[in-house]
Parts: C-alpha cells; sequence; structure tokens
C-alpha cells in the first residue's frame, strides 16, 4: 500500500486525455512528438505525473489537470450584488450557482446596477494575477450614455480625465450607435478602480444609463444569457493563462 503522503502519480497520456486533450492515443502522439512539456522539460512516452500539482503545457498552452479546479463564465444579472452571500438578503452570486459543488470566489466585481461577465474560480493564483494592475488585463464593455455625445468624448477618454482619485483614461472607444438622446458605445480599459466607467462618463457630462461587461481578456460574454453560467474550455482557460504569464 502507497504512503499516505506519496503524490499519486499517473501516466501522462491518461492525464492529457482526462483534461479534455484528445483522446489516449492522440495525447500519446502529441508527447512522442515532443509537443508536451512538463515543469519545464520535454516529456517523454511513459512519464507519470501527479495531475493536482504538475505544470503541463501543450504548445505552449497550459492545461489544467486538476479535477479539483473550476472555472466559469457568468453573465451577472442587473440588480445582483458582487459578493457569494449578501448579509441584507439582496440575491447574491451563489444564488445562480445552482449545481456547482465547488467553493468558488468572484474574479473582480460589478456593481449592482451593472450587469455582464464574471469570471468565477477557486484557482487563487490565476485570480490574483487577472486583478492585478501589473498584467493590464483589459475589460471590455457595452455602455447606454445620455447623448448627444459630441466628437470630442473619445479622444478625451483615450487622452486621460481627471477623477478624484486621479487621472484614468480608457485603452480605446467606439461609437456603435445614436437614438436620440441616447447613444451606445463601448469602451476598453484594463484599470479596476470601483465604478470607474460611470465616473468617466459622469466626469463628462454623459452619465451611464446600462452598463454590459462583455469580455475580460481573452473571454467574451457571447450569448450566455443573464443569471446563466458556463465552464471555460480549456483553450479559454490556456488562454488566461498565457495572458498572466510571466
Amino acid at each position: 500500500m502507497p504512503s499516505d503522503d506519496k503524490p499519486e502519480t499517473e501516466r501522462l497520456q491518461k492525464v492529457l486525455a482526462a483534461a479534455g486533450v484528445g483522446s489516449r492515443r492522440a495525447c500519446e502522439d502529441l508527447i512522442f512528438r515532443g509537443r508536451v512539456k512538463v515543469n519545464g522539460r520535454v516529456a517523454r512516452l511513459g512519464d507519470k505525473v501527479d495531475a493536482a500539482t504538475a505544470e503541463i503545457f501543450v504548445d505552449a498552452q497550459r492545461v489544467v489537470t486538476d479535477v479539483n479546479m473550476v472555472y466559469l463564465a457568468m453573465n451577472k444579472p442587473r440588480g445582483v450584488v458582487s459578493t457569494m452571500a449578501d448579509e441584507k438578503g439582496r440575491a447574491a452570486l451563489a444564488d445562480f450557482l445552482g449545481r456547482v459543488e465547488e467553493r468558488v470566489y468572484h474574479v473582480g466585481r460589478l456593481d449592482a446596477d451593472s450587469e455582464g461577465l464574471l469570471l468565477l474560480t477557486n484557482d487563487g493564483d490565476l485570480a490574483n494575477r487577472l486583478m492585478h494592475p501589473s498584467y493590464e488585463v483589459p475589460r471590455t464593455y457595452w455602455c447606454e450614455v445620455a447623448g448627444p455625445l459630441p466628437r470630442t468624448v473619445g479622444r478625451q477618454l483615450q487622452a486621460g480625465v481627471d477623477l478624484e482619485d486621479g487621472p484614468a483614461k480608457v485603452d480605446s472607444f467606439k461609437l456603435l450607435d445614436t437614438f436620440g438622446k441616447t447613444a451606445q458605445v463601448e469602451v476598453v480599459l484594463h484599470e479596476g478602480r470601483k465604478h470607474i466607467v460611470r465616473r468617466l462618463f459622469d466626469a463628462l457630462g454623459h452619465p451611464v444609463t446600462r452598463l454590459v461587461r462583455t469580455a475580460i481578456g481573452p473571454i467574451r460574454l457571447g450569448d450566455l444569457r443573464p443569471g446563466r453560467t458556463r465552464r471555460l474550455t480549456n483553450s479559454e482557460i490556456a488562454a488566461l493563462f498565457n495572458r498572466t504569464a510571466d
């Protein structure tokens, strides 16, 4: 009987297949062709790994093999607070997780009046990287704002706007449509100060009436319905790791 403190190891191709990389035969071929690295070295057929701790890359993309790790995208509805449970009894994130048994945490926040993409995970290291300003992970927002918008607004937002806690700016700005006294725009920015998008438009005299986050880095909201969650694909998880690599 193996020692209790000895990590359990399995054939690398079995671990890769369980992670959804492909069939065992296909994973054996990847290993044979030198396309798999484990803990910094090129893997060989016959290698065994601990799926819970090994850092495995296929074609330079990280593959998460720890079956206990959970990576979710959620479309947070308007009126839901960005906390797992709310002491005031308001609708919170945990109310929408249903069959998710693992304890997960939200990456960043959206205020109660905002809606759209939230990421939830129990991978603390990745969550910290996604939120750390040094990695400059962009967030994309669809906004409905009070119009009409002068042509200078986009240039002002990209040049920088002075706020009470210091200047802020967007990475990009796009006017999508106009409806009388309302305009729809898309902004991308990588800083995460509280209410930053609303505050930027408030400072220019065009308050936001609706705010939807549509993307976090490479992960897009897509057609995910409000209040629903989905598990990220292997390629999406790999893209997040690549985006926050040192």
